[in-house]
């Protein structure tokens, strides 16, 4: 059972970095954090019917659309919505006091001027927003977001996103009949909303072109540690208590500006570490306790609210926040650049940098679209010892397969490898600060995008501050894994 709440502080006035969201559509918080990697899953549950008064954005009955500039639009909200835990199952969740904060905070200012480098970023004006605040309101203040100029079908809008669709409704079963089978055992797995084996078929393509690398990154631990649990009580440390668990993160949040803006709650049951998602239109940070570690839970926190999350809200500012923006602007895809600077932020600032996980994730999907189940596991024991850890990186290889006798991967993992490796590779060329304001962009775009950018209200977050010392720690990730340029060069 998961445990959840909104942490903000009650009477401390907002960061200057910050300003205030009331209500954000449903439409717009999926464009925002819909990546399409597990680390960063979008689970939107089904909205009540709105009371047109409450709601200055109505729902269109066929379609979702979020284009249309009204002087409504910044009318706040006065009843906030009950919140759910993002399952698979929607269960009713209990329903938690949210805490707001003092509602006589001073006006945020108009021009809200960027933390961290503005090397490249050229403001422009924007229309000035009105702003209503209503004195004891219950109220969560949340930062404000322009509503993205979006033309949804309602038949995408409802759909289940993928990595939810695809996580086996029965893996406690199958997993006892595994491990009782001495690992010999292939799963059966079913699935509540079965994904069209077309759709599957797209995500079953492996590629061995970081493989050498994948499994030198790997080697290298294992020579410096021993074994893979060693690697991981040396450089994690210690498991973290719930308690210190929401102590770190309202720690970070209030280095970030963000606190009270973000639902935070723990969980066992989520095949990744962490992830951002969107439940009853609130952006929701789920961490998994059982791999909640000392040193590498504010690694978390930088992957999921410090690139993720600032990097959403950016993007909602910008004139392709919307897949017709996108289109007009002709936009690459987002990936494997969001996931691959999520990824080298997890990594930042460790003692340790090696990108152990983004390799054996991708060395795992690799192995798995060549192998049953049973195989890869007993495969996985070359870099991992432990049975319970093996199963859970096969489940995440195999979802989506029901026979996980045959061979067949969901090969989305190995695009975090794939997006490290590509920004290390231009890692002198990339305007970081830049990437991060603009948005879900890909390092590919940002150069002719930025003339075109809206640099009003970009938020940076405070590890990017200092453009020397990031670059330092790029270069000892580099040295860290025995990457060089020329290598990267070759590859990518």
């Amino acid at each position: 059972m998961s445990k959840k709440y909104i942490l903000n502080s009650a009477d401390k006035p907002l960061s200057p970095s910050q300003v205030y969201m009331e209500k954000i559509s449903s439409s717009v918080l999926k464009d925002l954090f819909s990546t399409g990697t597990s680390s960063f899953n979008v689970l939107l549950q089904a909205e009540e019917k709105k009371n047109p008064k409450q709601s200055p954005y109505k729902r269109p009955k066929t379609s979702v659309k979020c284009g249309t500039t009204s002087s409504r639009r910044n009318r706040p909200v006065m009843a906030p919505k009950k919140l759910r835990a993002p399952e698979s199952v929607c269960k009713p969740a209990q329903t938690n006091r949210v805490l707001s904060g003092n509602s006589n905070h001073s006006k945020p200012a108009r021009n809200i001027a960027v933390v961290g480098s503005t090397m490249g970023l050229t403001p422009r004006a924007v229309p000035q927003l009105r702003k209503t605040c209503t004195p004891n309101s219950p109220r969560t203040k949340l930062p404000l977001l322009h509503k993205a100029a979006i033309t949804r079908v309602v038949e995408n809008a409802k759909k289940l996103c993928i990595l939810t669709a695809i996580k086996p409704s029965n893996v406690q079963k199958e997993k006892a009949a595994f491990f009782k089978s001495d690992f010999n055992y292939n799963p059966q797995f079913e699935y509540g909303n079965p994904v069209a084996p077309v759709v599957l078929a797209r995500h079953n393509n492996a590629s061995d072109r970081f493989l050498t690398q994948a499994v030198r990154i790997m080697e290298l631990a294992l020579q410096r540690y021993g074994s893979y649990e060693k690697f991981e009580q040396a450089t994690g440390g210690h498991l973290l208590t719930k308690s210190r668990v929401w102590h770190n993160i309202k720690k970070y949040m209030e280095k970030e500006g963000c606190l009270g803006e973000i639902v935070a709650q723990v969980t066992d049951d989520l095949l990744s570490r962490a992830s951002m998602t969107v439940v009853n239109s609130r952006p929701t940070l789920t961490i998994n306790i059982s791999t909640a570690r000392e040193h590498w839970l504010e690694g978390m926190l930088r992957h999921e609210i410090g690139t993720h999350y600032f990097r959403g809200i950016n993007n909602c500012h910008q004139p392709w926040s919307s897949g017709v923006g996108r289109k007009k602007h002709n936009l690459k895809p987002l990936n494997p650049t969001e996931e691959g600077l999520a990824s080298i932020h997890s990594v930042l600032f460790r003692k340790d940098p090696t990108l152990w996980r983004a390799a054996l994730l991708y060395y795992t999907v690799y192995q798995a679209g060549h192998m049953s189940f049973s195989q890869l596991f007993h495969d996985l024991g070359r870099f991992v010892q432990d049975p319970n850890t093996r199963w859970d990186y096969c489940v995440r290889a195999k979802r989506g397969q029901t026979d996980t006798a045959q061979p067949g991967c969901f090969s989305k993992d190995q695009v975090y490898l794939d997006g490290i490796l590509q920004i290390l590779r231009y890692r002198d060329k990339i305007n970081f600060p830049l990437l991060m304001a603009l948005g879900k962009v890909s390092f590919e775009d940002v150069d002719r995008l930025k003339a075109l950018a809206q640099m009003d209200n970009v938020r940076i977050p405070h590890f990017m501050q200092d453009q020397a010392r990031y670059a330092e720690q790029l270069e000892k990730i580099m040295s860290v894994n025995q990457l060089t340029d020329e290598e990267l060069k070759a590859i990518v």
